[in-house]
């Protein structure tokens, strides 16, 4: 079976993304007939001899017209070797917080720049995001390659470039990979091209094929966020009581010793259900029901731990945001905070840094994070929740910021600081 690989693309305004996401469906049949067909032919109507390969991306009429991306699409293709998950996500900058919830689950960032214009200020920004987030490969596909006419030195000078920027943010340089690309005609982007043979690393899919994916999340300590209680009180199951959701992080099996946040009540595993009948091991991604050896006090929102790795259980976050919201952020401002299935209420207590992604440096004590800003803030709790740090674990180590007023989401935020 092969592995699957999630993978996020940015990049800015007519880099050429939504035309290299199309060369990737294309190229490894993961078009429809009927797709390609539509495609060929709103191709001809603008007055274009081969197919606009970007068509196949840009599904929204509202992208089609301006011939931008818009919205966080997801798309689905395989090899023989691997099976993807690809997140397209915007290139404008007022959509940063889109690339924010494309890049949230990634293992792998595929930035994108113009070989004309090289790394600019949004390449910058996109890498930097991805940083904060933990996305561990990075890959800048400098694209138009043809545009400079397959320019060795043109190539080698935004390769260093981006691969300071990256080291800059904390990359290996192991983990970054710059590949000279043309989506519009195919070079390097399944197959290598004879037209660069200064180039002797891998395709865009090839190396795609090949990347060590991030660590499994089996390996980790046990996180499983309750969704539900389960108690029939019928004559067939009159005393059952089990606790249903999907485990977030690690292994769990019969006999495991486990922790339930944040009450701190320890208990034992005694038997994992499912609707096709009671499992030996569950890991990472399974929906199980978990009935434990004691009766405990559980309710929607606690989280069932491994009892001898168990997360903190704080009413104080320090973590680093990234503001979605037009409204500013100002410390004092009252607020919701969703942690996995419990929201609880907050109060932004200290604004402690903007990171500004171009200089790459923070300011400290900002008066409030505007759109698209990245911060560092202390949030107090009415409640005290279990969490890990993002680096650790990213799914109980992420949160959103909710406005009371309204329900919307006005951030997403990472448990610890991603910055200094």
């Amino acid at each position: 079976m092969s592995s699957l690989l999630r993978l996020a693309t940015a990049g800015s305004v007519d880099d050429g993304k939504s035309t290299l996401v199309g060369r990737l469906l294309y190229d490894t049949k993961s078009v429809l007939a009927d797709q390609l067909d539509a495609v060929t032919r709103a191709s001809v109507d603008k007055g274009l001899s081969t197919p606009d390969l970007s068509l196949l991306v840009d599904g929204l009429r509202s992208e089609r017209e301006q011939g931008i991306t818009i919205d966080v699409a997801y798309r689905y293709f395989a090899t023989p070797k691997r099976s993807f998950v690809l997140a397209d996500t915007p290139g404008h900058v007022q959509y940063t917080r889109n690339t924010v919830t494309g890049a949230s689950t990634a293992q792998l960032g595929v930035l994108l720049v113009d070989a004309r214009n090289g790394v600019v200020e949004q390449t910058r920004r996109h890498a930097a995001v991805l940083a904060l987030l933990g996305v561990p490969q990075l890959v800048l596909a400098v694209n138009k390659i043809d545009l400079v006419d397959y320019d060795e030195n043109t190539f080698g000078v935004i390769a260093k470039e981006f691969t300071a920027h990256a080291e800059s943010l904390g990359y290996d340089p192991a983990s970054v990979v710059t590949i000279p690309v043309s989506a519009l005609v195919g070079d390097n982007v399944a197959t290598r091209s004879e037209k660069t043979p200064w180039y002797d690393g891998p395709s865009l899919l090839e190396h795609l094929e090949n990347v060590p994916v991030a660590p499994d999340p089996h390996d980790s300590a046990l996180r499983f966020p309750v969704q539900y209680v389960i108690r029939p009180r019928t004559p067939e199951y009159p005393d059952y009581r089990g606790y249903a959701g999907q485990i977030a992080a690690g292994t769990v099996r019969p006999g495991d010793e486990i922790v339930v946040q944040p009450q701190g009540i320890r208990s034992r595993v005694e038997r994992i259900d499912t609707a096709d009948g009671p499992l030996d091991e569950a890991g990472a991604g399974t929906s199980v029901t978990l009935l434990l050896a004691d009766d405990i006090d559980i309710s929607r929102g606690d989280l069932i731990a491994a009892a001898d790795a168990p997360p903190q259980v704080t009413d104080e976050i320090t973590g680093t945001l990234c503001w979605l919201s037009s409204k500013p952020l100002k410390a004092g401002a009252r607020v919701l905070i969703k942690h996995g299935a419990r929201t609880v209420q907050g109060l932004t207590s200290e604004l402690h840094a903007r990171f500004d992604e171009q200089t790459l440096s923070s300011v400290d004590s900002p008066e409030s994070l505007e759109l698209n800003d990245i911060g560092s803030v202390t949030l107090q709790l009415a409640e005290p929740l279990p969490v890990d740090d993002y680096g650790v674990s990213p799914r109980t180590g992420a949160f959103l910021v909710i406005d009371p007023k309204d329900g919307d989401t006005l951030a997403a935020g990472l448990v610890g600081e991603r910055f200094s």
